[in-house]
């Protein structure tokens, strides 16, 4: 075996984890889930069947990754973070055919305790803030926080918070990597 599991998780047969991830106590893995390399799952997380989770994702304690998301390379799922399957549930009506799904991609933050409503899309390096709730898709690179949530402004592939306006056109540089960004017709993106 490739990868580390500790003694008190339950990994189910046919689940496809890759080289170098850890995985802690009382965490289970469906049969089903499909998981990269070096990634690393904190205690008591439950990962559904029809799960796809890129490489070097990090899934801290409490996180129940149900059916239908994938998390692309480079995902942070903070403490306590929720994903929802179905938008409209209850207990006495099967819904299981209705699952929206979710998609977080390439190196985006989910903060502790923040929930993603199905069907939305949280864009590549996105910061979703802790509490924060996520009903629609959120750009790159935007950071989001509040209730539900709203974005604040823009944060660079390093995680810091980027000198750019909302909307409109600008440029500014990360002030940890001087890597320069470019807001340009309300998308950022990555210049150099």
């Amino acid at each position: 075996m490739s990868y580390t599991v500790h003694p008190s998780a339950i990994v189910d047969a046919g689940a496809q984890i890759g080289e170098g991830s850890r995985i802690w106590h009382w965490v289970h893995i469906c049969a089903r889930a499909r998981i990269g390399r070096d990634c690393s799952f904190g205690q008591n997380v439950f990962v559904g069947n029809d799960v796809i989770i890129g490489n070097n994702v990090k899934v801290q304690n409490n996180v129940s990754v149900y059916d239908a998301v994938t998390l692309e390379d480079d995902v942070f799922c903070g403490p306590s973070m929720v994903f929802t399957n179905v938008y409209n549930p209850r207990s006495a009506v099967i819904r299981k055919e209705e699952y929206r799904r979710t998609l977080i991609r390439k190196g985006a933050t989910l903060g502790a305790n923040c929930t993603i409503v199905c069907g939305a899309t949280v864009g590549q390096y996105a910061f979703v803030g802790a509490g924060a709730v996520v009903n629609h898709d959120v750009p790159d690179y935007a950071l989001m926080v509040g209730v539900p949530a709203r974005q604040i402004g823009w944060m660079s592939q390093h995680g810091e918070r980027l000198d750019l306006p909302l909307s409109g056109d600008g440029q500014t540089v990360c002030p940890q990597t001087g890597q320069r960004y470019e807001l340009r017709d309300g998308q950022c993106r990555l210049v150099g």
